[in-house]
């Protein structure tokens, strides 16, 4: 056996990544750090009754702009729509609902991708033929969806601003917009087109209609549009180009968006869509940002962030590779190599994180997704080997997803294994305890936060992003980490 395992060493050192468990230097990597179990579990105390704050104004005020860059306010779910959950363990069930159908979108888009489906396979509704006859009231919707980080952009003129989901798993930038077929509740007045003076239906032969996945002709020849997300919800309206503003200060014309007359089961709370993906639709594309970041804090806090383009990223940023599947141009995929717990590298192969030669693999970063998904021989792994370094812990039962779990109801403090990723060129990203161990209830049972796919696509979701500026270099192809820049 010992001979075996030299032979694959040293095949591993002159050919491919070596996929056996080594160490890492302790004095870089140490194998431990103390969680405050106190703090998060105080958290998820306050999340449900929250302070009034007057955000919009907080919006406005936390807007920046120059020549060369913009900066605007985000904020956690919960600091806009405050939780009516009874406890702490339904609201978290309530985000993994809502993070499974998520999983479920991105899965779709990119199995429709791999499949040579150009365009989805849902057909625009017939309700579509002409968005002015669309009379019925404004009715809510199902509060599904994974919208769980929201910013304020102005739309039209005179300028009106808007609650909008983050989404960098979208290309299409919508807006619910009045007549309304069906809408769900929001925080703000729905959009009037007919209140904006630079609002400008798409007609169906403009370049922006035919870069959708899915359209179709009014009547008028004007573009309509449909985007499906996978659990059965959608958006249904007319494609127009509109006034885009960030804040009092900056703004761009001619920003093609969705004018949504039928929305359902999204976002309840938003006014729509923020779409930062890859494609030529997307915000940061139309712009010709050549940048763009952001920073999520706490799900459970009141506080907020920036979303910023076109700044430079902090100087002691993680580096990874940015990389692209030229089957969904849609997903920022990231160059991870391997995944350490307790100082260890674990056994998975690199191959694991790698896009093949048919479009499917590899690992995105994901603004949407909040549980990280990895492939299940990966995640095994990871958990096996987490387990290994927490027998001191007292366990606990799984809850939803997690299968991994513990009651540290009687600890202030925790000392846990550390968990970090490896990217490119010898890049690592250590992370916070808070990151990988979350609370799932008031009690003090906390989870590993971290779950298997059983498809071929994982996901750095956006609990393992908390606390950290990430930072996408649309012009240079890399995606930078920044702890503790928010």
């Amino acid at each position: 056996m010992a001979q075996f395992c030299l032979f694959l060493l040293f095949i591993s050192l002159v050919s491919v990544p070596c996929v056996l468990s080594r160490s890492l230097s302790s004095s870089s990597h140490p194998h431990t750090q103390i969680f405050d179990v106190a703090a998060s579990i105080e958290k998820t105390v306050q999340v449900l009754t929250p302070a009034t704050q007057n955000f919009q104004q907080e919006a406005i005020k936390n807007t920046h702009f120059n020549s060369s860059s913009i900066s605007v306010s985000i904020y956690p779910r919960s600091a806009l729509v405050k939780p009516l959950h009874k406890d702490y363990a339904a609201l978290t069930l309530s985000r993994l609902e809502r993070d499974s159908a998520r999983v479920s979108s991105l899965t779709m888009k990119l199995q429709l991708a791999l499949n040579n489906f150009n365009h989805s396979d849902l057909k625009p509704v017939e309700t579509m033929v002409q968005p002015e006859d669309l009379q019925t009231p404004i009715t809510s919707g199902a509060s599904q969806g994974s919208g769980e980080y929201f910013t304020r952009l102005g739309l039209g003129q005179p300028v009106k601003e808007y609650y909008m989901v983050l989404d960098t798993g979208s290309d299409i930038t919508w807006v619910q917009c009045e007549p309304c077929s069906d809408c769900y509740q929001q925080s703000d007045p729905i959009f009037s087109p007919s209140s904006s003076s630079t609002y400008s239906r798409l007609s169906c032969d403009a370049a922006q209609c035919s870069a959708l996945e899915v359209s179709a002709c009014a009547n008028s020849q004007s573009c309509l549009y449909q985007v499906s997300y996978g659990d059965g919800s959608f958006t249904v309206g007319e494609f127009a180009t509109e006034t885009v503003s960030f804040g009092n200060s900056g703004s761009f014309s001619e920003v093609a968006i969705g004018c949504g007359h039928d929305n359902e089961g999204l976002f309840v709370g938003a006014a729509g869509l923020v779409a930062l993906g890859g494609g030529s639709l997307s915000l940061p594309t139309q712009i010709k940002a050549s940048s763009f970041s952001y920073c999520f804090v706490d799900r459970d806090s009141a506080s907020s962030s920036t979303l910023d383009f076109n700044s430079a990223r902090p100087g002691d940023s993680v580096i990874a590779p940015l990389l692209r599947n030229s089957r969904r141009s849609t997903f920022f995929y990231v160059g991870l190599t391997g995944i350490s717990v307790g100082g260890q590298m674990l056994s998975i192969p690199a191959s694991v994180f790698q896009v093949d030669g048919s479009g499917s693999g590899g690992i995105i970063v994901d603004s949407g997704t909040a549980v990280t998904r990895l492939k299940s021989s990966a995640y095994n792994t990871l958990r096996d080997s987490f387990v290994k370094y927490t027998q001191h812990l007292p366990s606990a039962g799984q809850f939803a997803l997690f299968d991994t779990c513990y009651d540290l109801s009687s600890m202030t403090r925790a000392s846990v294994p550390t968990l970090a990723f490896h990217f490119s060129g010898g890049k690592t990203l250590p992370l916070h305890p808070k990151n990988y161990l979350i609370p799932v209830d008031s009690s003090g049972k906390f989870c590993l936060a971290f779950a298997p796919t059983d498809g071929s696509l994982s996901i750095i979701g956006n609990i393992q992003q908390q606390g950290t500026r990430v930072s996408y270099d649309l012009a240079n192809n890399l995606v930078g980490f920044s702890p503790d820049k928010c």
